[in-house]
């Protein structure tokens, strides 16, 4: 859906010079030639620049006429963008960081007070991935970061935030904590991802002494063709929630069971929700706090669900039974 109002008038306006003053071609002395305007939409809001441009004018200078534009401006905005690296790399943040749709990311942007189109958030996303691609892909960085530490333990892991889309793929040093690789892939067969991973060897001037990934054939088989005779185990999550595979199911019937017993919330609410007094809202209180001990959901193998929702149904029923004690009414609050 593209955007159907007008943008408003900007609110902020800065003036940028260029750094060099002297042409690198011929060595001369380099004037400002013309000044341009550009609009730039920032999470502050809308920014008018005014860019001083110099150029060579001595006609014998290889980069003769060519633009010395403002260094500040590429710290603000791409060339011909009219949104800051700011809003992209937000989009990117509220994308893979936080798994949100592009609906989503657009009603966050709108609701910041950035006028955007879904449209234009798509876009945006393809920037910020290419943007990303290059840092990653800059060999000298990756040598420098992994260099001191003199070796590199790999953890090969793929994201797909949406089902039927490509699979990004990230591969990361836990030494350092940097991505050394990440790329989208249509396929996830043996020989796409030891294509990546040998592509990450081959960047490295230190050695691969380990890879950590889950229990995937293809990683396997992909890093035993890619780096043989190197280690390679499940990580620690992945370990843990095969360990307890068996506690697991156990404890999700229990929760099963759990919820059974606590059926009928909605027509106790229905009962009480036209009356304004205490007794009213206290038993409101308990079938909300009934409603979210089922709803919470834990995090397998690291926090058992149906543990976590006997606890908090003790919890309440311990809290009625002192009402009990003290002379309050449990028959109507009973759930």
């Amino acid at each position: 859906m593209a955007r159907t109002t007008s943008r408003p008038p900007a609110r902020d306006r800065r003036e940028l010079h260029t750094q060099v003053t002297v042409c690198p071609g011929c060595g001369g002395r380099i004037w400002c030639a013309y000044v341009s305007h550009r609009t730039v939409c920032t999470l502050e809001g809308l920014t008018r620049l005014r860019l001083h441009v110099r150029r060579c004018s001595h006609a014998s200078c290889p980069l003769y006429h060519r633009p010395y534009r403002p260094e500040q401006e590429g710290r603000i905005a791409l060339p011909q963008h009219e949104y800051g690296l700011d809003v992209i790399a937000l989009i990117g943040t509220l994308r893979y960081r936080l798994h949100r749709s592009v609906p989503e990311i657009h009603a966050e942007l709108r609701q910041r007070g950035v006028p955007v189109c879904e449209r234009t958030v798509t876009n945006l996303l393809d920037r910020y991935d290419e943007l990303l691609a290059v840092r990653l892909s800059d060999g000298r960085r990756l040598r420098d970061i992994t260099s001191g530490q003199g070796r590199v333990i790999l953890a090969i892991d793929g994201l797909q935030p949406d089902v039927g889309h490509e699979v990004l793929w990230v591969l990361r040093d836990c030494v350092s904590g940097e991505v050394l690789l990440a790329r989208s892939l249509l396929s996830s067969t043996e020989a796409d991802l030891a294509g990546l991973v040998a592509q990450v060897r081959e960047e490295l001037s230190v050695p691969i002494v380990g890879v950590i990934s889950d229990g995937q054939h293809s990683i396997r088989n992909a890093v035993a063709r890619a780096l043989p005779g190197v280690s390679h185990q499940l990580c620690h999550f992945h370990y843990l929630r095969e360990a307890a595979r068996p506690i697991y199911e156990s404890d999700r019937h229990a929760k099963k069971e759990l919820k059974k017993r606590v059926r009928g919330i909605r027509p106790i609410e229905r009962q009480v929700e036209r009356r304004d007094d205490e007794q009213a809202k206290a038993v409101l209180g308990y079938c909300l706090a009934v409603r979210s001990a089922i709803t919470d959901d834990g995090r397998p193998p690291l926090v058992a669900s149906g543990l976590k929702l006997h606890a908090r149904l003790s919890a309440v029923a311990d809290s009625l039974d002192r009402v009990e004690e003290k002379g309050g009414c449990r028959r109507n609050c009973e759930s």
